[in-house]
């Protein structure tokens, strides 16, 4: 587990954190000191030092009220990771129009919601580090994933918008793309091994690792970036 500096004592939120990347997010901010709360539809069990809470994120009142909790319980929110997300894996014109819009509510729009219920109290504190997990996809498109590529551009997009209002407020917004990282999300294509310039697939500790650098007080240079690990998948 990697080790920073600058994150004891700070409050980080983490969506997304029932399992995969978004768990090993919330354990690497954990070991490092911060007070994590972790928010998603299953939310992990028994986390030591960490707040489980059952949240959709596409839900409005749902954030609302998990912040509020956050809040009392733990103290005003620094961190805030957006990593709840789904991946459905569709032909464009077999997409249905709900399936469009619910990928888009949970991708996108969850992330909107957290961080507009985020920023105020990082702009009292003077301090943010909002960090969205996004996807090579998002770059590049994808077959049959329309709906995700679309939704991890704009979160993207969005998260570059937060950088370029509040970085005089010692608020920075940054992005991590992963590629082909070993979780169930990737389901059956574990094969796509060997064709990974690297030679394997990558790990979701190493995913949080780089998350837990740019939540650090060591990251503070760096706002408005795209950070890609995908062991040479994409160059760009």
């Amino acid at each position: 587990m990697v080790k920073v500096e600058g994150l004891a004592g700070r409050v980080a939120v983490v969506t997304g954190a029932g399992r995969g990347i978004g768990l090993e997010i919330a354990r690497a901010l954990a070991a490092n000191g911060a007070r994590v709360a972790a928010l998603d539809l299953l939310p992990p069990d028994d986390e030591a030092g960490i707040l489980a809470l059952e949240t959709d994120v596409s839900d409005e009142d749902a954030v609302d009220a998990a912040f509020n909790r956050i809040e009392e319980e733990l103290g005003s929110v620094s961190i805030l990771v957006l990593n709840a997300g789904i991946l459905p894996l569709v032909p464009l014109v077999e997409t249905s129009t709900e399936l469009w819009e619910r990928t888009l509510s949970i991708n996108l729009t969850g992330a909107f919601l957290s961080i507009r219920r985020a920023i105020p109290g990082m702009r009292v504190l003077g301090y943010g580090r909002v960090i969205g997990i996004g996807a090579a996809a998002g770059k590049s498109g994808g077959a049959r994933s329309a709906a995700y590529a679309a939704s991890k551009a704009g979160l993207m997009t969005l998260v570059k918008s937060v950088a370029a209002e509040y970085a005089r407020e010692g608020i920075t917004a940054n992005v991590v793309a992963p590629a082909l990282i070993d979780t169930a999300l990737l389901g059956g294509a574990r094969e796509l091994a060997g064709r990974v310039p690297v030679g394997r697939l990558g790990t979701a500790a190493e995913v949080a690792s780089l998350v837990a650098f740019l939540a650090s007080s060591e990251a503070g240079y760096i706002t408005g970036e795209v950070v890609d690990i995908n062991g040479g998948t994409l160059i760009d």
